[in-house]
């Protein structure tokens, strides 16, 4: 879980350095868009190999990836370079995560495991505030390139506790794995977040290319709920979705990885060109968010585990949330900085419980059989969410900044923007690049102040189910 959360977080503090280096602040999200759709791929296909070959083989094998990838982003001479070795490593990451939570519930009855599903949202919030300052660290002092080398011998050490710790199982038949539902499932994720990320920025809406993309999307999920109607090992069966959990926590899951991810990825921007905190400092401003995140979502597992009670958690947890984003989305160049840090601590409080509680809500409606591809499908769907939210925030801050300083940064780019380029600039000139720049960033927290509210009307809906003591 560690070294898969790190890896999601880790470029945050560093994207404009690497940006500046390698160009194209246009595809800056794509850093992080990349690693989040192959996570999301790989969520349900690792989470289903689990259920067929077992936890420790399919961890293994995950961590493998994970390390392609890194060495990929590494060596990286070129953005399209970085972003093909982050698509490696989320794949990588994403199986880590889930079959990381299957564990526990191959281990532990449900009220046993939210105690621990909780313990495993704090190690994720904890790896996801070391991240951005390891992250900024190591771009001040060693430069970007070695962010993706300083999680390997993490790596390492999970490959030798996971030998000693876990036990191997091979299955007693061979399982049918189900490739079309996996290669139909891969092409339906990433049309829509190419979709998304391209439409009414790169390609208009009306363009050929882009009407040729929402069909082959729409075609390609077609056929994927075609295949998983046949095949005799679904990749992530239909049947899941019957149950009230399972469809309550991940359409609200969806909605809060779109808000959460948002807010990692332009904050750290947000701080760093308009308020002119350096890297390092910026990823400070994450951990008032991941200390909220790691304490609700630990104090959550935990009143679970006592109460058997779940569901007025989530629906607290969202409401607050969409009053953190609404306040995030009056941030201007003036804000004092401890007002962000209040805003990102309700944000983390408003994002923790959905960690604990949705997965273990979910491990305890699913039949034995599915705990993996069950316990993947909210990893899935947050990820969708973080894809989705990442390319769409992207593209609003991008024709907002079109807009906002069209011509008042004379022989620089937008794509190279940074906070050298705007402290170049005479006062008046820089005053009102910083005011811009920050205007740009408003209307995404506004959208997900919205988006949180949804998430909150659906948690609303969910139907508690008694928590087994064994």
């Amino acid at each position: 879980m560690f070294v898969a959360s790190t890896g999601q977080t880790i470029v945050s503090t560093a994207l404009p350095v690497i940006t500046a280096d390698l160009g194209g602040l246009n595809r800056m999200t794509w850093v992080v868009t990349a690693y989040l759709l192959a996570s999301t791929v790989g969520a349900p296909i690792f989470g289903k190999l689990g259920d067929l070959f077992g936890r420790k083989a399919v961890l293994q094998g995950g961590l493998g990836v994970f390390t392609l990838g890194a060495l990929i982003c590494g060596v990286a001479p070129s953005m399209e370079v970085l972003i093909a070795g982050r698509a490696v490593q989320g794949l990588g990451g994403g199986g880590l995560i889930v079959v990381a939570m299957a564990v526990v519930a191959d281990l532990l009855p449900p009220r046993e495991r939210s105690r621990v599903q909780g313990a495993l949202g704090g190690v994720f919030g904890l790896s996801t505030v070391i991240g951005p300052l390891v992250g900024g660290f190591l771009v001040q002092s060693l430069g970007w390139h070695w962010i993706f080398f300083a999680n390997l011998p993490v790596v390492a050490l999970a490959w030798i506790v996971l030998q000693s710790a876990l036990e191997g199982r091979a299955p007693s038949v061979r399982p049918r794995i189900d490739v079309a539902g996996a290669a139909l499932l891969t092409a339906a994720l990433s049309g829509l977040v190419l979709t998304s990320s391209l439409g009414g920025t790169a390609l208009r809406w009306g363009d050929p290319a882009m009407l040729a993309l929402i069909a082959a999307t729409i075609a390609a999920l077609a056929g994927f709920l075609v295949a998983e109607t046949k095949a005799q090992e679904p990749i992530l069966p239909l049947s899941l979705f019957r149950l009230n959990a399972v469809a309550v926590v991940n359409a609200a899951g969806l909605l809060v990885g779109m808000a959460m991810f948002g807010t990692i990825t332009f904050l750290p921007l947000y701080v760093q060109v308009v308020k002119g905190v350096s890297p390092v400092m910026s990823g400070m401003f994450l951990l008032p968010m991941m200390a909220g995140l790691i304490g609700a979502s630990v104090a959550s597992g935990r009143v679970m585990g006592r109460t058997g009670r779940y569901k007025l958690l989530p629906v607290l947890s969202t409401a607050l949330l969409s009053v953190a984003m609404l306040g995030l989305s009056r941030l201007g160049a003036q804000t004092p900085l401890w007002q962000v840090v209040v805003l990102m601590t309700a944000t983390g409080l408003g994002i923790g419980p959905m960690m604990s509680v949705g997965v273990a809500a979910i491990q305890n409606a699913v039949p034995r059989a599915m705990l993996g591809v069950g316990t993947a499908s909210a990893n899935m769907f947050r990820l969708i969410g973080g894809s989705l939210g990442t390319s769409i925030f992207g593209a609003v801050f991008g024709a907002g900044l079109a807009q906002n300083l069209a011509g008042r940064i004379e022989g620089a780019g937008l794509g190279a923007i940074s906070r050298e380029t705007v402290m170049a600039l005479e006062p008046q000139a820089r005053e009102s690049v910083l005011a811009g720049f920050a205007a740009a960033l408003d209307p995404i927290f506004l959208l997900a102040a919205g988006i949180a509210a949804l998430a909150f009307a659906i948690t609303l809906m969910l139907r508690e189910e008694p928590l087994a003591e064994a």
